[in-house]
This record gives C-alpha cells, structure tokens and sequence, in this order.
C-alpha cells in the first residue's frame, strides 16, 4: 500500500450495482491498496463519510436516492471534505453532465466500463495528491502551534513588562502596586458587564495599570505632599494626563494604542467638566470612561493620606449619583451590575490598606 508518516489513505467506493464496486476494490487491493470501505447504498455511504474521513472517493453518477452529483455536493458543504478528491464513475458521455459534475467539485472522471489499469494510475496520481495536501496541512498546523507557542510567550512577556513598569510607577506615587492591580481588576469586571469582547477586555486590563504613568512627570514635592495642594499644584497634577499621552504617544500595539487613550482621558468626565481634552459624552473613549469610574471608586474605597476609606454603600450611592455627570450612565449599570464582584476585590487583597466594605472595617 502506498503510505505515508501521520497519514491514513482510507479508498471509499459508492455504486448501486454489486459487481461493479466488487470489481473496483479487487483491482485497487491488488495494487497494493487494503484498506477499501464498498457501498451499494449511497445513503449509507454519506452516513459513514460523516462519521469517518475518507482520502479518495469513487462515486457513481446515476444511483437510486441519491445521485452522484447530490452526494458530491453534501460532502463539498463539508470541511473535512473540500479538498478530498472525488472521481465521478459514469458511462454518460453528456457534457452538460459533466459540467455539472466539475461545478458540483469533481476531481476527476472514469469512464465505464474502465480500464483497469488506467483506473490504477488515477488512483495513484489522486492519492499522492491527497499525500501532498495532508503534508501541507500537517506542517501548516505546526507552524500554527509555534506561532501561537511564540505569540503567547510574547504576551506573557508583554504583560510582566507592565505590571512591572506600573508597579514602579504607583511605588513613586506612594503606594504598594495594589491601586493598579484593583484599578485593572475593575476595569476588566465593568467591562465584561458593558459586554465588551475577550480582546477587549484583556487589552483593557493590561492597559489599565499605565492610566498613571504620566506622574513619573510630577515634581516629588507636589506629588507627595501629604497636605492639600495649591491651585498652582492642581494644575501641575493635572498634566500627567498629558504627559502620560506623551509618553504612549505612537505605539503601534493595541495594548499601547488603548493605554495612550486611557492616560489621556481617565479624568475627563461625562459630562464634559473633566480634564485632559474637555471632552464629553460618547467623545470620551469608552476605555476611558470605564477606567475613570474603576480609579474613582478605588480611590474612595481606599485609605489614602488626605482621607479615610468610604464603605462600599457610600461608593455606590456617589458613583449613582454622579451617573451622567462624572461617569458615563452605562458604565454605572455595569458597575451596578457587578458590585459584588467588585465587593469581592478588595476582600481579597492581602495588604497593609483599611478598606470599608458596607459599614465594617475589614483588614484586607
């Protein structure tokens, strides 16, 4: 038998008439080929064909219940057999037959009553035909695993590269890195409930924890100064938005892409009172506008120099309050929708940071 490596030639031959498939199959096994499936019934025929994948056909045109062309037709609709070649077996000599045939996906034609040796030299040149294609797909799909073994070591490497820069970036700013990991947690969170996609979500959660990267911008002084700051200091804060869109500004990644529109914009506010651009409403990219609710709510929930943490009830009641005003009305659903996932962050963090859940003081 003619055989390969990671190959299995299976031979299946479809004729109404007994003789004829008995005779098809001895003058195929004594050429070397064994493993050979003879249907009289073309409806049984197809029902294997779904069930199990076959290399060559042999398929008579006039048969009762099914025609040639019909089986040639369901099994081109089929994945698995658009490329396995099919031989029309037919004593009609018709063109307009034939035309049909080739259009229906015909391989090839064998005329009855066939020459025996012909009949093994097309089963021959059609089965190395088969091979080479089996081959194509074999190495295709191989090369597919290393791209995606490649592709995901790459993201792998791409997101520790993140968290590691945005850690250091929230250690400046006085904290542990835990801001930025909650910020990205509840960003992912609002937007699965908005029902952003997969990649949506996942390039938004990698690109959350860079919403403060510009403050690598600020002057220490301002930036850790523990009491309240001047008008003139506000401002300053107030340009690490820019900064930040300086820094992201031309990345070719999405990932990069969405973190420039996110450190632009995660201050701007529904309503159009925010900063960065003064931008408003649906304007705002919707990143933004879910990263600008997930910073709030954290900066409430959480202790920080110049305040106590808020309870979750008291969050929830500002951030419905602000609805329309500072976050976009759908992103306020979601958050509504997901509060106790949310509620289930900051359960469990392991940190040094007092967080109010409801009316209790929970060390998480």
């Amino acid at each position: 038998m003619y055989s390969f490596p990671g190959a299995f030639l299976l031979i299946g031959v479809v004729d109404d008439q007994r003789i004829t498939i008995d005779l098809v199959s001895a003058i195929l096994r004594n050429d070397g080929w064994e493993d050979i499936e003879a249907f009289s019934d073309p409806k049984a025929a197809l029902k294997e064909f779904y069930e199990k994948q076959f290399d060559l056909l042999l398929v008579d045109l006039q048969m009762p219940g099914i025609s040639g062309l019909e089986l040639m037709s369901e099994l081109r609709s089929l994945d698995e057999y658009t490329h396995v070649p099919i031989v029309i077996l037919t004593s009609d000599e018709e063109r307009k037959t034939r035309l049909s045939a080739i259009r229906l996906g015909a391989t090839d034609f064998i005329n009855k009553p066939f020459d025996p040796e012909e009949l093994k030299v097309r089963v021959r040149n059609l089965t190395e035909l088969r091979k080479a294609r089996i081959e194509i797909e074999e190495r295709a799909a191989n090369l597919s695993r290393e791209v995606n073994k490649a592709t995901a070591m790459i993201a792998r490497r791409e997101e520790e590269l993140i968290w590691r820069l945005s850690r250091a970036i929230e250690y400046r700013d006085g904290g542990t890195g835990e801001h930025v990991s909650r910020v990205a947690r509840n960003s992912k969170i609002i937007a699965e409930h908005l029902g952003a996609d997969k990649e949506f979500c996942r390039t938004l959660y990698l690109a959350a924890p860079l919403h403060d990267i510009g403050k690598i911008g600020i002057p220490d002084a301002i930036l850790s100064k523990p009491g309240t700051l001047t008008d003139h200091e506000r401002a300053v804060i107030k340009q690490h938005t820019t900064i930040g869109a300086d820094i992201l500004d031309g990345g070719e990644s999405n990932l990069i892409k969405m973190a420039f529109e996110i450190a632009l914009t995660h201050h701007e506010k529904w309503d159009g009172s925010g900063y960065g651009s003064g931008l408003a409403g649906d304007d705002i990219p919707l990143a933004g506008r879910i990263v600008a609710l997930a910073d709030v709510v954290d900066a409430l929930l959480t202790k920080r120099s110049y305040k106590e943490p808020w309870s979750f009830e008291e969050v929830r009641s500002f951030v419905h309050e602000q609805s329309g005003k500072h976050f976009d009305p759908d992103c306020v659903f979601a958050f509504e929708a997901a509060k106790n996932r949310i509620k289930a962050v900051y359960l469990e963090q392991h940190s040094d940071v007092s967080i109010r859940v409801d009316s209790d003081q929970v060390r998480a």
